[in-house]
């Protein structure tokens, strides 16, 4: 791959069309595969794809209309370079437009038959010129239209917004969901506090402040330089964590000498804050299926300093027959899920998901609990998460759970109490958060409690 950030960009839009990993995983791959890209290019390539899938909707909306060719028989990477251009020309200020269209029409010239080029050029600079008197569909006659083309959102989706928040936060939802999230860091309590931690982000960080639900949270616009790369991170005071997946744990509410099993442990963003509230004290289990995840897991933990975890590779979908029935305290499973929750900061997952995803996520989540149940000891706690507000993952998988397996209902703990107080946990004992609401990811948990 070459020096230049607008191919590392354009090859990652294009692995991204029908890829079933994810976009992160693809830029990972994209900037290992061009090394020679400085801190500068690979943020220019990040700022053009992130922006491009967050505004996909209506990019298109803008190319089709001056295009003579539909957008679904162009060939993708063309459109791909068309969106790249005019994503530059609409959004970024600080490139001028001659720059935009010149490198896009250099791209289609590596990429497709001359021809192509001159499309190329001719979109891009009608677009430019035009830009400012393109026809949108009226909120007021086609509010769906209107969302969809000028938030750059599916319609199915606005559609199920629009029915569930209203026009007004449905809007401000679209919105907070299209914006750049904040940095949030949660500070890893076994090796410093929050005071030193924000103390020694100070140079390092724009404008960073505690957040205000998590006790553990720093939230900043940017940082100076590669998280990666300052000695906070290296020395493990810290990982990055949205402030909704903070307040999961709190729900979870692990104590110092218990034994948790984290059921679906990922890169361990949950697992290691869990260790911190144990304290190091007691054990915790954490599954996954995903080697490479796992490999990181293993990692993560290590500079963390975590030395009461045992990762195990299992795949929920079968009963983790290798865990003794009603050992655990507590068990979180943070299930797969459509991440209709974070889509500021995972912009793509609006374009890969449908709507008949949902049900499927339901059922397997629901299966995923099925399994778990029984590890949980009688008066222990399960803590079911989703990073998604719709309701077949959320309500309807709790309600199925209830309904298919005796013995569990919902129950509140102090925590759960100091959540409420905040108007983040409702009347059900459920966690919600909202972007438009509460400044953070969309996240859904609740706790159910064994009887017997």
């Amino acid at each position: 791959m070459s020096n230049d950030p607008r191919q590392t960009a354009l090859w990652t839009l294009n692995a991204l069309e029908g890829a079933t990993t994810t976009l992160d995983r693809i830029m990972a791959a994209a900037f290992e595969a061009a090394p020679q890209l400085d801190r500068r290019d690979r943020a220019l390539a990040n700022a053009l794809v992130y922006g491009v899938q967050r505004w996909r909707g209506r990019l298109d909306w803008i190319i089709a209309h001056f295009s003579r060719t539909p957008l679904e028989r162009m060939d993708p990477p063309i459109r791909n370079i068309l969106r790249l251009g005019l994503f530059q020309i609409a959004f970024m200020e600080r490139i001028p437009v001659s720059a935009a269209v010149n490198t896009a029409v250099e791209l289609a010239k590596q990429t497709a038959a001359p021809w192509a080029a001159r499309f190329v050029n001719g979109v891009l600079r009608n677009a430019a010129r035009g830009l400012e008197n393109v026809p949108f569909p009226e909120l007021s006659g086609d509010p769906v239209g209107a969302i969809a083309a000028t938030r750059a959102f599916p319609r199915w989706l606005v559609e199920r917004w629009l029915q569930r928040f209203g026009l007004q936060e449905t809007l401000a939802l679209c919105d907070a969901a299209n914006a750049i999230p904040p940095i949030t860091l949660r500070t890893n309590t076994l090796k410093t506090s929050r005071a030193a931690l924000l103390a020694a982000l100070q140079s390092a960080a724009e404008a960073p402040q505690p957040t205000l639900y998590a006790p553990e949270g720093i939230r900043c616009a940017r940082l100076r330089e590669a998280l990666t790369e300052l000695p906070p991170f290296q020395q493990g005071w810290c990982q990055v964590q949205d402030e909704a997946a903070q307040l999961v744990t709190h729900l979870l509410d692990p104590r110092p000498g218990e034994r948790v099993l984290d059921a679906c442990a990922g890169r361990g963003g949950k697992t290691g804050h869990i260790a911190q509230r144990l304290r190091n004290r007691g054990l915790l289990v954490a599954l996954d299926n995903d080697n490479l995840r796992l490999a990181e897991l293993a990692g993560e933990l290590q500079r963390l300093g975590v030395g009461c975890a045992e990762i195990v590779p299992h795949d929920l979908a079968q009963p983790p027959k290798n865990l003794t029935p009603w050992s655990f305290d507590r068990v979180l499973l943070d299930a797969p899920c459509s991440g209709l929750g974070v889509l500021r900061r995972n912009p793509d997952t609006k374009w890969a998901a449908e709507r008949a995803d949902l049900g499927r996520f339901g059922e397997r989540q629901l299966g995923f609990l099925k399994n778990l149940a029984p590890l949980v000891r009688p008066g222990g706690r399960l803590v079911y998460a989703v990073c998604s507000l719709e309701p077949e993952e959320t309500d309807a998988v709790v309600a199925a759970f209830l309904d298919a397996v005796p013995g569990f209902d919902l129950a509140r703990s102090a925590a759960d109490g100091r959540l409420a107080a905040a108007g983040l946990v409702d009347a059900a004992g459920a966690l919600r958060t909202l972007p438009h609401r509460h400044h953070m990811d969309g996240f859904f948990a609740v706790g159910l409690r064994r009887r017997r």
